[in-house]
């Protein structure tokens, strides 16, 4: 989850912390939080970056220490599109203007504002799109030089990819708008041009919402038909979260409330996913793994509350976890 602890992108000590602590914890693999990959992008002037190749060499050091204490170090990277150039949820999370440290312009695929007080964006051209799927190209370079092996595609959450496929935010009518083929291209030629610089054996996820939670938007239907789409691109896992596009969502908020729909692009899509949404129990976790519904489980606010979960987690499930030597003493 984002950190906002960032300055012009850059990891800090809070990070290696952060991630480490993870690490340490049982965690198999660690994922940065949405990461920039360009400073336009960003949610808010506090976000981690990988725009420029001065940014690697922190995330190095981090990724090295993820690696040593047996997790799979990974990067999300994510473009903010219309959602860009707000505050950090403490300081407010409003959009925020020129003066105090916000930029323009903010870029999305139509000139549609996410909510009232929110920066109109300017529709990007072909030329701008251009720019984009090449510079999270640029940036998966990046995040593998600095020894990432899991690179995932933030598409969700109401960001300038998901801003693409749903039709409440995309009201083109080129070849990046209209039709379910025009509205996903973007997408596909992110995950052809990601794939293309990453190394055999490193894997690439997607992360969607599933569905907008609201009338007219993206549905799990258009999803199941998305994966079917990715998977011969080279995407190997959906990683399954929902809603964020608009702020009229009506989301069914509970326990789980999100695994039907990792449960259903597994089944009719076959590709490999991952749940996400209030799973907070090892007991739960384990049964949505085992039953088949989705095939690894990722968590961010349970993980913020307790970043030794997974240990805890399979000395409940009576595993046998491996556990730091200098911890122990403590199980």
């Amino acid at each position: 989850m984002c950190q906002y602890s960032s300055v012009d992108g850059y990891a800090t000590d809070w990070h290696l912390v952060h991630l480490g602590s993870r690490a340490i914890g049982g965690a198999a693999a660690v994922l940065t939080e949405a990461s920039a990959v360009l400073p336009e992008g960003r949610i808010s002037p506090d976000d981690l970056g990988i725009w420029k190749d001065e940014h690697i060499e922190m995330l190095a050091r981090i990724f090295r220490f993820v690696k040593e204490h047996g997790a799979i170090p990974g990067m999300q990277l994510a473009h903010a599109g219309r959602k860009a150039s707000t505050s950090a949820p403490w300081k407010g999370g409003k959009p925020l203007p020129i003066s105090a440290g916000g930029w323009e312009p903010i870029f999305a695929p139509s000139a549609i504002a996410f909510d009232n007080g929110y920066q109109v964006p300017e529709a990007l051209d072909e030329k701008g799109i251009a720019r984009v799927v090449a510079a999270f190209a640029q940036a998966a370079k990046r995040a593998v030089e600095a020894g990432a092996r899991i690179i995932e595609l933030h598409s969700a959450h109401g960001y300038l990819l998901h801003e693409f496929l749903s039709p409440l935010s995309n009201l083109r009518d080129d070849r990046y708008g209209g039709t379910f083929d025009n509205r996903t291209r973007i997408v596909r030629e992110v995950v052809e041009a990601v794939r293309q610089v990453l190394p055999d054996g490193d894997a690439l996820f997607v992360r969607i919402s599933g569905t907008d939670w609201a009338d007219g938007g993206w549905t799990p239907d258009d999803s199941v038909a998305l994966a079917r789409q990715l998977m011969p691109l080279g995407a190997d896992v959906c990683d399954c979260s929902s809603g964020g596009l608009v702020p009229y969502q009506s989301i069914p908020v509970g326990a789980g409330y999100q695994v039907p729909i990792a449960e259903r692009i597994k089944r009719e899509a076959g590709m490999p996913t991952a749940a996400v949404g209030l799973i907070t129990a090892p007991e739960q976790a384990e049964q949505i793994v085992r039953s088949g519904q989705a095939d690894l489980i990722v968590m961010a606010r349970e993980l913020l509350r307790d970043p030794y979960w997974p240990i805890h987690a399979a000395v409940r499930l009576r595993q046998e976890p491996e556990i730091p030597v200098q911890y122990l003493r403590a199980f």
